[in-house]
């Protein structure tokens, strides 16, 4: 899950050694940018103690931008990488969002409620996924 992966809760250790060398890769290329986020941010060094991992720092970014990078993956995928796949709808055929990546009749601006895309599934226990 990306969440997990960006704070750095990945459970995922690799399948073989290339695997876990791309998981260290990943993780090192995430300490150099949030180590740049860290030294630019206002107040950071007063507020997060942790200059190693910044996982506090991660989980913070996180939380504030999770809603967009959810819109990233899902709304302006290519046609070949898509994250979610078609599903079925109320009457049994199938379907999936288009346009504004919402279901119903959603429009940019109008805020109603219930239809931005669940972002909530990286508070489930990566396990229990």
């Amino acid at each position: 899950d990306i969440g997990d992966i960006v704070r750095g809760r990945d459970l995922f250790i690799g399948y073989d050694e290339k695997d876990r060398n791309e998981k260290k890769q990943l993780q090192q290329s995430l300490k150099k940018i949030f180590g740049k986020i860290y030294g630019e941010l206002k107040g950071a060094q007063t507020h997060y103690s942790d200059t190693t991992n910044y996982y506090q720092l991660r989980e913070d970014w996180w939380t504030a931008n999770r809603h967009a990078v959810w819109k990233a993956i899902t709304c302006h995928a290519g046609e070949s990488d898509k994250y979610f796949r078609n599903t079925c709808n109320d009457s049994g055929t199938w379907s999936q969002a288009n346009n504004y990546c919402r279901c119903g009749n959603d429009k940019p601006g109008q805020d109603n409620p219930n239809t931005d895309p669940p972002t909530y599934f990286d508070y489930v226990p990566q396990f229990l996924r």
